[in-house]
């Protein structure tokens, strides 16, 4: 049976530590890895603009000795003429191994899985679910943390939007020890249903709060996001939060622990200060290199490959 990966609870915590400690690995020995998809291709069927998740999807390919087509644009694609999500899959299914799909509407990558003759990757749909998005984040804490459990995250501004948020809050309520602290304006609050399924169904001790600076300090870990554009139907609405949180250098000196660490899906705009980018708390572009190595990590599973 082909298995697809749509959300980061289709991964048990034992098959989610699994692969880090692969990404590990492959972080260590390269070499090791460099042609264990060599004659596969991965499709990636992004209907949705992105940098570094195409591209690291990408890159993880061509390192593991495969190959890549597919399209960045869904201009270029025959949606334009009216091809269904299924129509699409099934077509693609014929030419790849294994697909990566990012598309604005919550749900196209499980209707493309349930079309699909090969697995498919949720690689982000809408403000839904963006699970590899999380394994990065889980690989990039614990490199820095050397745990996943037993500490304080804080997520900072579009909670309402935010997929990974939504995904990495689903992932770590499986940890032991971990305390949430939700930090948005009113009109950008965590969706209640992702309080009510999540965080309280499994007992996570949690708080929300419209003030960064006065939390800061009880934080080993700040996820910050933007607040962002393409899910807003009024301009004027997206304009009057977008700089409802700005983290700067001097924020971080006055408040925040030595070892804190700072992340950020990306892009940035302009919520965390040039400023921070120096300081050794900031972990964000590190963050996007283990995304490469998660998604390595991923499409071998998906595929049944070893290195050994």
């Amino acid at each position: 049976m082909v298995r697809s990966v749509i959300s980061i609870l289709d991964l048990s915590v034992e098959e989610i530590n699994k692969l880090l400690d692969r990404a590990d690995d492959i972080i260590a020995n390269p070499a090791k890895y460099s042609e264990v998809c060599r004659g596969k291709k991965l499709a990636t069927l992004f209907f949705e603009p992105s940098t570094r998740t195409r591209l690291s999807f990408e890159a993880a390919m061509y390192e593991l000795g495969g190959h890549v087509l597919g399209f960045s644009d869904a201009g270029s694609s025959s949606a334009t003429k009216g091809e269904s999500v299924a129509d699409t899959t099934k077509m693609v299914s014929c030419y790849a191994d294994i697909i990566a799909m990012r598309h604005p509407k919550e749900g196209a990558p499980l209707v493309s899985s349930m079309h699909s003759s090969i697995p498919v990757i949720n690689a982000g749909d809408g403000g839904h679910n963006h699970p590899t998005q999380t394994l990065t984040d889980l690989l990039t804490i614990r490199r820095k943390k050397g745990r996943l459990n037993n500490f304080t995250i804080g997520f900072c501004g579009d909670l309402k939007f935010g997929r990974t948020v939504h995904s990495l809050i689903q992932a770590l309520s499986r940890y032991a020890g971990i305390k949430i602290v939700l930090i948005s304006p009113d009109e950008l609050k965590l969706p209640s249903y992702v309080k009510k399924d999540v965080l309280q169904k499994q007992g996570i001790e949690y708080v929300q709060t419209t003030d960064l600076e006065e939390v800061l300090p009880e934080l080993d870990v700040l996820y910050m996001t933007r607040v962002q554009k393409e899910r807003f139907l009024s301009e004027e609405e997206y304009i009057r939060l977008r700089d409802s949180y700005i983290l700067t250098r001097a924020k971080l000196v006055k408040n925040a622990k030595e070892d804190l660490i700072v992340l950020h899906p990306l892009p940035r705009v302009n919520e965390i200060s040039t400023d921070v980018d120096d300081d050794p708390r900031a972990c964000y572009f590190e963050q996007a290199l283990c995304g490469k190595y998660v998604r390595m990590s991923l499409i071998m599973e998906l595929l049944g490959l070893n290195a050994d």
